[in-house]
């Protein structure tokens, strides 16, 4: 379990990294006050996916393991 939670969090924070950072910088650009719109959208995400990848993800583990042999 301990395994899971860490990848989650880890997981989580590099593809809400790189998905907010992409998305602000193409709808806004780099404006005085991007770090801090990203920084809070990051913040936002983060929260939001990892409840999903731990919640969601073992589900789709197992529709995948039944589906794949």
């Amino acid at each position: 379990m301990k395994k899971k939670i860490a990848f989650a969090l880890i997981m989580g924070l590099i593809t809400t990294g790189i998905i907010s950072f992409s998305l602000i910088t193409i709808n806004i650009g780099f404006s005085d006050n991007f770090l801090n719109i990203w920084t809070k959208s990051w913040a936002l995400a983060y929260i939001i996916v990892i409840p999903a990848i731990l919640i969601i993800g073992p589900r789709i583990q197992k529709i995948i393991d039944r589906k794949i042999k």
